[in-house]
């Protein structure tokens, strides 16, 4: 398999691999883990601390409670 080939199918296990830490999420912590997970994704994307100590502290907050 050449490089070609090979990408399609590393970016569909990417993909489970996502939908399925994000169910294992919902199922541990609910809506709020999904909220908290999301905006701390978006926030390190965009590079905005805001939005990512935001989802930091509210993921941390559920671990804690």
């Amino acid at each position: 398999m050449n490089e070609t080939q090979l990408a399609p199918v590393v970016a569909l296990l990417l993909a489970v691999l996502v939908v399925g830490f994000e169910q294992l999420v919902q199922w541990r912590f609910g809506a709020m883990g999904i909220i908290g997970l999301t905006m701390l994704a978006v926030g390190m994307k965009a590079k905005n601390t805001t939005c990512s100590c935001i989802g930091a502290v509210v993921l941390t907050m559920l671990l804690v409670h």
